[in-house]
């Protein structure tokens, strides 16, 4: 720097006054803020990722066959190619962003343990009878310490058989290890969490624990797991006293509904009491979004609840849990999301606080450590399932144990998804700014595709906006994103939605509004109005005039872009609106058809289709809503 000024005093010497009078002003006003981004502080990326993962640290995954750590997962979720259990390499087409490495609390490390003959556990009655079950270690041996274990945790009576041990501790503490080593803020981001797995006689109530923090504040505290309670109140309680222990932050994040039999949007808290306007405050507070598609389905609509929707039965499971109770259709409106959102808007009318106002995820729920969500690197639910042409890649019982006589509610491997992913608008990739686009649900979920969608809803915008090169602050600054609210407006909201595909994936068929609302009489209603499709098609009725088509090869497993258009965009006015009346809007996209997983693993492995899957879906993504209040 010496010599830079040192040479410029030279020079201004050997120039005379006059040049070095005119250097001088050149320079511009110190006050002057010439790079128009300084101030810029809106969301400006797109990042994709799961927060729902297992590994060997989880009993339902060692216990049956994984062996694959933490680490691993990180490793493959940043692109490294790992070696699976049964020995298969496998990497990713492309890194994700960020990942939760959930495992089970209940045990958790429990297959590790035994691995490693810990003392604490051997030395318990419970534990000793366990490791020799283990003991062999073949699979066999695995499958019979599993339902040794599996009888204990279903059983749930006595609590925890090793709650006098440091187990749970101790393997937490790995875990948070392992999430230190990979977090490398600005590329990759290691988010702390865990599952908490209440299963009230077999029926979901799942949640994942994402904590915002660090090694430092999660050390202070050991998981919460349903030993210690199945009610997700007393979840909520553990997760305060978390924040107020450590100053951190804390949420958790609900999944498969559609296993739960009517338990996950319930009317009800688990102790019987009607839905109050605490509890709806106090749900809201502690479970910002909901994972609505996974490996165990999909549940954002059910052909039963919306029968005017063509595209409604998506990876439907809806046959069964995991308890002995069969599903009945009156279950099936506290099972989905679309309904839980309608009837939140009810709720909210009577209340005054809507207790299912959540955005939406997806994420994998693997049990392999292993996020795999294209079709054609699929790894299954667990490590049992990985990539093979034994029938068990197909046929593996998921659901439907506890009722062997009744193969009404059997619902098998092959019927699972190769999905699914959560995808964040934020400013970086940190753990921080990821866990602040949940809290404030500008988030959306896809089956595993990595298109993007944006959405933007206000009063003001006009047509011409879409060709705005300033789209985003503009958008920002005269509207409200996904996960947004409106109120009190006097004419109906103006959406601006933009699509563009997955580069390495399919083409988009169309764009899709999803509103619902609660008309006049209180009746909850919906409708889908398709606003964007491609190739040019005409709108009729608030319908694509004719199907895309479809390129799929089947014997071969694959398929074009011949037909769909690689980004959609639309200015779309609601036709319909009531300023008096609460409403929601989300935006579905959909992508051409393309073959499933099955049909990959057919062409791969030269076996037949299993029987009753289509070969061919759709893939698609949901954003979170945008909600809409009268004036009070």
């Amino acid at each position: 720097m010496k010599d830079y000024l040192a040479t410029m005093g030279i020079l201004l010497l050997a120039s005379g006054p006059c040049y070095a009078q005119e250097l001088v002003g050149m320079v511009p006003d110190p006050e002057a803020e010439y790079s128009p981004y300084i101030t810029h502080d809106y969301p400006n990326q797109v990042f994709f990722g799961d927060t729902h993962l297992h590994t060997a640290y989880s009993a339902d995954a060692g216990l049956v066959g994984a062996t694959t750590t933490p680490d691993d997962a990180y490793r493959f979720a940043k692109g490294e190619t790992v070696t699976s259990s049964n020995g298969i390499e496998a990497r990713l087409q492309r890194p994700l962003d960020f990942l939760v490495v959930a495992d089970h609390a209940e045990n958790l490390g429990l297959c590790i343990a035994l691995e490693e003959e810990n003392e604490e556990v051997l030395a318990t009655d419970w534990g000793k009878g366990l490791f020799e079950a283990f003991a062999p270690r073949t699979h066999e041996a695995k499958a019979e310490a599993y339902v040794y274990w599996g009888s204990a945790f279903a059983m749930g009576d006595g609590g925890d058989p090793l709650k006098d041990t440091s187990l749970q501790e101790t393997m937490w503490q790995r875990l948070t290890d392992a999430a230190e080593r990979h977090n490398d803020p600005g590329a990759f981001s290691a988010i702390i969490g865990y599952e908490w797995t209440a299963g009230p006689d077999g029926n979901n109530l799942h949640r994942v624990v994402m904590l915002r923090d660090g090694k430092a504040e999660a050390d202070q505290v050991v998981p919460f797991s349903s030993y210690d309670s199945e009610d997700p109140e007393d979840l909520w309680d553990w997760m305060a006293r978390y924040e107020d222990l450590t100053g951190g932050k804390v949420f958790s994040i609900p999944h498969n509904g559609n296993l739960s039999n009517g338990l996950m949007f319930d009317d009800v808290t688990r102790s019987g009491e009607p839905i109050d306007d605490a509890y709806a405050e106090r749900r809201m507070r502690w479970e910002p979004v909901y994972e609505v598609t996974q490996i165990k389905g999909d549940g954002e609509a059910h052909p039963m609840l919306s029968p005017d929707d063509a595209f409604a039965d998506y990876g439907t499971w809806d046959v069964g849990s995991f308890g002995p109770e069969l599903k009945t259709p009156e279950m099936l409106p506290r099972e989905y999301a679309r309904e839980a959102l309608k009837r939140g808007l009810a709720y909210e009318a009577a209340l005054g606080v809507n207790p299912f106002k959540f955005g939406m995820i997806g994420s994998t729920d693997s049990h392999t450590a292993l996020a795999t969500t294209t079709e054609d690197n699929f790894f299954g639910k667990v490590s049992v399932v990985e990539p093979t042409n034994d029938p068990v890649r197909f046929e593996e019982q998921i659901t439907g144990r506890f009722t062997p006589d009744d193969p009404s509610d059997d619902i098998v491997h092959a019927q699972a998804l190769a999905a699914g992913l959560a995808a964040v608008w934020a400013r970086e990739n940190s753990r921080e700014a990821i866990w602040d686009a949940f809290a404030r649900k500008e988030v959306f979920a896809t089956t595993g595709t990595r298109l993007r969608v944006r959405v933007f809803a206000g009063a003001d915008f006009v047509e011409s906006d879409l060709e705005r090169s300033d789209f985003a602050a503009h958008g920002y600054a005269n509207g409200v994103p996904m996960g947004g609210d409106l109120s009190g407006l006097t004419e109906a909201p103006k959406l601006l939605i933009r699509a563009l595909r997955d580069p390495d994936a399919a083409n988009l068929d169309r764009l899709q509004v999803i509103k619902g609302w609660v008309d006049g009489d209180g009746e909850t209603r919906e409708r889908v109005y398709d606003v964007a499709c491609s190739n040019g098609r005409a709108i009729v009725d608030w319908s694509c005039e004719g199907d895309v088509g479809n390129t799929v090869d089947v014997p071969s497993a694959t398929y074009t872009n011949a037909i769909g258009d690689p980004f959609l965009d639309t200015f779309w006015e609601d036709p319909d609106f009531d300023p008096n009346q609460r409403a929601f809007y989300y935006v579905r996209v959909l992508e051409i058809p393309t073959p499933r997983w099955t049909t990959y693993d057919a062409a791969f492995f030269g076996v037949d289709l299993p029987d009753g899957i289509e070969p061919t879906h759709q893939e698609r993504a949901y954003t979170s809503p945008i909600w809409y209040t009268p004036r009070s």
